[in-house]
């Protein structure tokens, strides 16, 4: 399988079409080639993408409820918005019985991410602790269906955070996936599977296709730590396969200055592209890989691919779980769950608010396995 994507010579529509993807410049924030070719005050390109990125960034933040003499009215409108959205995407915990009888006779296979759905999203990415209540949920779980988190943490990162060995763990946002062995054709010839032990001694495959841009993204991790060093709250982070910037911390008005940084850097790695998380930006490979094709893998690594009796479930808050959610939604093969307490378009079936909500859902299929 060849990860790298085609490039073709492109007209100037095509360019500037590309560096606005390259630079993360999707909805909500949608730039059409057209319009851009027909401005009288376009300016250059990258004034285009650096002025789209920070709009970006400011729609994309969550929206905050202000408390004032009409607060309550304000929030009988948001709940009222979010009960109508919840007609599209039904709570897992209302629908759980239907699920599971869609599950009768299944093997269900559960993958979950880690911040904003194990645990909740804090401002200080460091301290993005998941409860003890819910690592106990996570671990009774996993007991009865192969569980596996996904996350765009660096690997080492998440497994500290949850410390269960019981579990399977992809990092990077699926580039760097740690599996069982097994006897799957697809897994052991892969050219960027290779045979390790895990920290137990237990032999793995390790599967990491974006392992050749590893001196790279050492490289713009430690430029993009030189130039924020000087914006308070600016917080970057190596997370192996890939670099986020966190600028949750950030004076809004200083939120510009930290997409600047990135994008003038990031011009110099034609190889890396831009995304977004929530309060985040993220610089990773250019390759054809994210999180629905490390589902995928994981499927195939516990030899749960192509069966008719298999149930995935996916439960993830981020839009780079919507890779996971899409593919599950093809040919119906599973349920993408969104973790989100504001309406948002989702390739998701199903809904759940928060953490706690998870850790309800989550504890409400064991006690459903555990009773048939």
């Amino acid at each position: 399988m060849d990860l790298l994507p085609s490039h073709n010579s492109p007209v100037l529509v095509d360019y500037i079409s590309a560096n606005i993807s390259r630079f993360g410049l999707s909805s909500p924030t949608a730039f059409s080639s057209s319009l851009l070719l027909s401005s009288p005050n376009l300016g250059n390109l990258d004034d285009v993408i650096v002025t789209g990125l920070h709009d970006y960034v400011t729609a994309s933040s969550s929206p905050t409820v202000k408390l004032n003499n009409d607060s309550a009215f304000e929030f009988d409108e948001t709940e009222n918005t979010y009960r109508k959205w919840m007609l599209k995407y039904p709570s897992a915990i209302s629908s759980f019985e239907k699920i599971t009888n869609h599950a009768n006779n299944k093997r269900i296979a559960l993958f979950l991410d880690y911040d904003g759905t194990l645990s909740p999203i804090v401002n200080d990415p460091d301290c993005a602790f998941m409860s003890n209540a819910m690592r106990s949920t996570v671990k009774h779980v996993a007991e009865y269906f192969p569980t596996a988190i996904i996350s765009g943490r660096s690997r080492d990162k998440v497994y500290n955070f949850v410390g269960l060995t019981e579990l399977y763990y992809a990092g990077s946002h699926g580039m760097d996936i740690m599996g069982p062995v097994n006897k799957s054709k697809f897994v052991n010839d892969h050219p960027n599977c290779i045979r390790s032990t895990d920290k137990q001694g237990k032999e793995v495959n390790m599967f990491q296709p974006a392992s050749k841009f590893l001196p790279m993204i050492n490289e713009i991790f430690i430029s993009l730590n030189e130039n924020t060093k000087g914006i308070n709250g600016a917080k970057v982070e190596n997370n192996k396969f890939c670099v986020s910037v966190h600028y949750r911390l950030v004076d809004r008005k200083n939120w510009p200055i930290v997409s600047q940084i990135v994008l003038d850097i990031l011009k110099e790695y034609p190889d890396l592209k831009l995304t977004h998380g929530r309060k985040v930006l993220e610089i990773r490979p250019i390759i054809d890989w994210n999180k629905g094709k490390a589902v995928q893998f994981l499927l195939e690594s516990l030899e749960l691919s192509n069966a008719d009796d298999v149930l995935p479930i996916y439960i993830g808050d981020d839009r780079t779980d919507e890779d996971a959610f899409k593919l599950l939604r093809e040919g119906n093969r599973g349920y993408g769950i969104l973790v989100s307490s504001i309406p948002k378009e989702s390739n998701a079936f199903y809904s759940l608010r928060d953490p706690s909500e998870v850790m309800y859902f989550l504890k409400s299929l064991v006690k459903w396995k555990s009773s048939t």
